[in-house]
């Protein structure tokens, strides 16, 4: 039994192994319809969702699998039963649970008490489907014998769970990484140290520009992720995140064929401008149709106990 809670939990090369197996998938050189018949997978939802829920859902299926779908309010977890209790009987009943959830406690105390493989669907902490999605879209736009290390990855804005789950894969996958974030919405230095203890090269600044320069790829988030508000004392968020706005003129810093990443929902006109979002260098749709596959993968991967992908 294998579970999937963080990037940092991996090693590089089983998550490159992954990727590989995603890739495959999607173009379908890698029969996977029946790989998980018979099995179930609970999806529990205490947070709502669209590219999660679709995606999840749709994979379990595509994979043979049955999906089942609990919402948070639906469970006796949301009732007073202990994460350690819920653990124990839905490992009596399914084969995995996938878990959304705001407290990352929550995740890991679930993994530690289930019998069966637990998987991330997003904490208030991490996200580590969504980076695999989009490592898997840097693979299939520049790196396809997944050799990241040329490339140099910018973020802009809140230094958020997405961000920690970059800083975990620049260390799993050897790219440069650079965050442009202001000093109140800093990413966990735990996290950047954990990264760097591994080897990544990380840089954090409050200049955009700098970030931006010579970048390869370009991401950014929106500003209310998690709902929640670091900017307390420093102002309106968008104040705040506003000369974080990644714009053409932004774009203009990195290399040429620099892409532009966003994992949604996307406000246009607030951390990216529309000409970005939906401009030539922009790869999110694809980065979005990634989730479905690098999550196929993910959840073969912990059912096959953890074995080479």
């Amino acid at each position: 039994m294998q579970h999937f809670l963080d990037i940092s939990g991996v090693e590089g090369s089983t998550l490159k192994s992954i990727i590989s197996d995603a890739m495959a998938m999607k173009s379908g050189t890698m029969a996977h319809d029946t790989v998980l018949a018979g099995k179930t997978i609970a999806m529990i939802f205490e947070k709502p969702s669209t590219r999660t829920r679709v995606s999840f859902e749709v994979g379990i299926s595509q994979l043979g699998a049955t999906p089942l779908m609990l919402r948070g309010e639906e469970t006796q977890m949301g009732r007073g039963e202990t994460i350690a209790d819920t653990a124990r009987v839905l490992s009596r009943f399914v084969d995995a649970i996938m878990i959304r959830t705001s407290s990352h406690t929550i995740l890991t105390e679930l993994a530690e008490y289930a019998t069966v493989p637990v998987i991330n669907g997003l904490t208030d902490k991490t996200h580590p489907c969504q980076v695999m999605a989009d490592t898997m879209t840097l693979a299939e736009k520049k790196a396809p014998g997944q050799d990241y290390t040329p490339f140099k990855v910018a973020w802009f804005g809140d230094g958020n769970n997405v961000a920690h789950s970059w800083i975990d894969a620049a260390a799993a996958f050897g790219f440069r990484l650079d965050l442009a974030v202001p000093p109140s919405f800093m990413p966990d230095q735990d996290v950047v140290t954990a990264a760097e203890a591994k080897g990544a090269q990380i840089t954090i600044t409050d200049d955009p520009a700098e970030a931006a320069h010579q970048a390869d790829v370009m991401v950014t988030d929106t500003w209310s992720s998690m709902g929640i508000d670091k900017a307390t004392n420093s102002g309106e968020p968008e104040a705040v995140l506003a000369p974080y706005q990644v714009d053409e003129a932004l774009m203009a810093k990195a290399s040429p064929d620099a892409i532009f990443m966003h994992c949604l929902p996307v406000y246009r006109g607030k951390e990216a401008t529309a000409g970005v979002v939906d401009g030539p260098q922009s790869v999110i749709w694809d980065e979005a149709e990634n989730r479905l596959h690098v999550q196929k993968a993910i959840m073969a991967w912990c059912l096959r106990g953890g074995d080479k992908a």
